[in-house]
Parts: structure tokens; sequence; C-alpha cells
């Protein structure tokens, strides 16, 4: 069946978005269980594997469960705020109060018949607060594994993507922003139907809080919106651009294009398929500031980037121009 959220009109005045690296790495976990979610990432699947050998787990694989399966909600909480830090996050699910920790925790190995009255599953409901405490170290150890080195280009995947729809938003009004989710989100007469939905279908309705919308790079193909009280009700979607995040590495553009910008400029043209500011392009390059920056200015000059500010940092990228001169190259 589908899930239906009704949204009122406090609902809809206070739709946001949010990016949540706490999250994404619950995400992660999740599409490590369920290969259906693989496709895009088999790259960095293969990259990480000895890693992924290296980490021992089990106690959060726990409430990891597979398809159809619930995961406790304060492992990865819907953020209150935009752009929350990962240390801020982890505070917050270190702080969980262990009462709602333990009913979430028996709610997840409820999934699996006989894991709750396993040992496993007896210790961490036996000592809820403990629990939350080694969930989150593993969940620490999990983010600095898997996604902190990477997290500058997911997070440029996830804001790319709210850009864009901020755009549709700002041209269309909130009818363009929610019809244009996913192929299996509709959106009519005030009510968000999910109608591909792998999660929990009990998931609590709207009721005047507002709908936060999170991009994901490892939620693909499902949209989840399994969040219960007395968390915000929440939309997870697939991210635009994510099928792009894991290319080749940057410095190696197209001859053609190395040919006709240089190679440097090449490289970063051909590395902004997300926006990034200098410093993060130089970082990843291996140049000067002062060079990415005087290759960024003459790009831009010549009609292939745009930029624009993003709090403290300028975020560039390509323009209609820049896509097409890299697709050509």
């Amino acid at each position: 069946m589908p899930l239906t959220l009704h949204l009122g009109s406090d609902d809809l005045t206070r739709c946001r978005f949010a990016i949540s690296p706490l999250c994404q790495t619950h995400e992660a976990l999740r599409m490590l269980r369920r290969p259906a979610r693989r496709g895009y990432h088999r790259a960095w699947l293969r990259r990480m594997d000895r890693t992924l050998a290296g980490l021992d787990l089990s106690p959060l694989w726990l409430f990891v469960p597979r398809p159809g399966g619930y995961t406790p909600d304060f492992l990865g909480p819907p953020p209150e705020e935009p752009y929350p830090s990962i240390d801020d996050e982890l505070a917050r699910m270190r702080a969980t109060d262990p009462a709602l920790a333990r009913a979430e925790m028996a709610r997840s190995l409820a999934c699996t018949p006989g894991l709750a009255e396993s040992p496993q599953g007896r210790i961490a409901l036996d000592d809820p607060a403990g629990s939350v405490r080694r969930l989150a170290d593993l969940t620490e150890l999990a983010w600095h594994a898997l996604l902190a080195p990477d997290w500058p280009r997911h997070r440029a995947v996830l804001e790319a993507d709210i850009a864009h729809r901020a755009r549709r938003a700002a041209d269309g009004g909130l009818d363009a922003l929610l019809t244009g989710l996913h192929p299996t989100v509709d959106w009519a007469a005030h009510t968000l139907t999910l109608r591909l939905y792998g999660e929990q279908a009990d998931a609590q309705p709207p009721d005047g809080r507002g709908i936060l919308l999170m991009p994901s790079v490892f939620v693909w193909p499902d949209v989840v919106s399994g969040f219960a009280r007395p968390w915000q009700p929440t939309v997870i979607y697939p991210a635009l651009g994510m099928g792009r995040l894991h290319t080749a590495p940057p410095g190696h553009p197209p001859a053609a294009l190395a040919r006709l910008l240089g190679r440097q400029r090449a490289a970063l043209l051909a590395d902004l398929t997300f926006p990034a500011a200098t410093t993060e392009l130089a970082d990843r390059h291996g140049l000067a500031p002062s060079t990415v920056s005087a290759h960024l200015t003459a790009l831009r000059e010549a009609g292939l980037l745009g930029a624009r500010r993003q709090g403290y940092y300028v975020r560039y990228e390509r323009t209609a121009l820049g896509n097409a001169l890299v697709a050509g190259g």
C-alpha cells in the first residue's frame, strides 16, 4: 500500500531541507545490507572492500535489519537545523533518552523473530543507556571510515540537489517542488503519496510541524519516510546527480579538453560536476589556492562557470556551456 501524507497549511509553510551526515552514515550502512541499493555504488564498494573487512560493527548491524525491517530512529534522527556537523549530531544521539532508545530498539529487534531474546538482544535492551553509547561510538567509527574521506563531494551532491529544487520552487511554487521529488512520489490535493515505499508503513502523519526533505546519496531506488514520534515527519529521497559521484578522480580530464584549455583548467572544469569552493579544489588537485582562483576566474569569464555564495564560501559550478564542453570533450 502507498503511504499518504496529508499536509495542512502549517505543514506547507514549514517545509524545509536539511543535510545530515549522521543520516547519510546510516543510509550507507543500510545500503550495505540491501543489495538493491548498490547499483550506483559498486566502484565505491570495491574501493571500500578492505576497509569494510576490517570494521567490526556487530552491535550496530543488530539494528540494521534486512528490507522491510525497522531501524531505530535515534540512530539517525531528523536534524533540527539545515546543516548540522557530525560532531553535533553524534552529541545529540548520545543524549537520547534511554526509555525512547529502548522502545525503538525493541521495535527493531521484533522485526526478526527471536532476536530480542538472543544474548545480543537482551544486552541491548537491559542497558539502553550503555547501548546508546556503544552505538554512537560505532556510528562515529563508521563515519570516519566510510564517509568522512569523501564527504566534501557527497555534500556537494546534496547541496546541488537542494539548490536545484529551490530554483524549481522559486519558479513554480511548492507544487513544482513536491511533484519533482521522485517519479514514485505524487502530489495532489494537499496529499503527498509515496507509491514506492520500502520502510515501515506506520510512519506518523504530518502534524503542523512541516515536512523535512532530505536528499540522500545512498537511499536509491527507495524513498523513505519511516520516522515515528517524537521525530519530525521526514521524506528522504534520492539526490539528483548521485550517479556521477564515484567517477574518475580529478586531474584526468578528456584529452581534447586539455588541449583546448590547458590541463589544469580542463581538470578543474571536468571536476566541477558538483559545486565546490576554491579550497576544496586546491586540496583535491594539489594546487595552491591562488592558482585555482586564477583558473576559476578565467573559466568564469569565458562563461563556463557560475558562482554563488554559501555561508563563508563561494562555490563554483559549471554553466550549461561548461557542461556541453565537458560532454563534448
